[in-house]
């Protein structure tokens, strides 16, 4: 499995930005798929995650409400639609997979594959 990120950028304070994660080389039917971020000097966190068939979402509490996960099953891409973003959210993010749901969505150690990560500068 091959991922893919694109997307990221430099944007003002109250911005907005789609990252995307294009996925070759797997069935993906029960696939998870995760975005992580990753600021300097700091751990990889969790931002969302999803099941390829749609039904779990999840989202890191600070980006509820403003950041929506998604996918276009015949592209076999994933999507981060990012809104209302804030200096906080500036980060290299990356999009990782897993061939079946966990419960354990957050954790970098339970994804097998991931992308080469986009850099997103939220800045005025």
């Amino acid at each position: 499995v091959q991922l893919q990120a694109s997307g990221g950028g430099l944007v003002q304070p109250g911005g907005s930005l789609r990252l995307s994660c294009a996925v070759s080389g797997g069935t993906l039917s029960n696939y998870a798929l995760a975005w992580f971020r990753q600021a300097p000097g700091k751990e990889r966190e969790i931002v969302a995650a999803l099941r390829w068939n749609g039904a779990r979402y999840a989202y890191e509490d600070s980006v509820k409400g403003r950041f929506t996960i998604s996918r276009d099953n015949a592209k076999k891409t994933m999507y981060l639609q990012m809104n209302s973003l804030n200096p906080e959210d500036t980060s290299v993010y990356y999009c990782a997979a897993r061939t079946s749901w966990t419960t354990n969505w957050g954790s970098t150690s339970e994804y097998d594959y991931w992308g080469q990560g986009t850099q997103v500068t939220v800045s005025s």
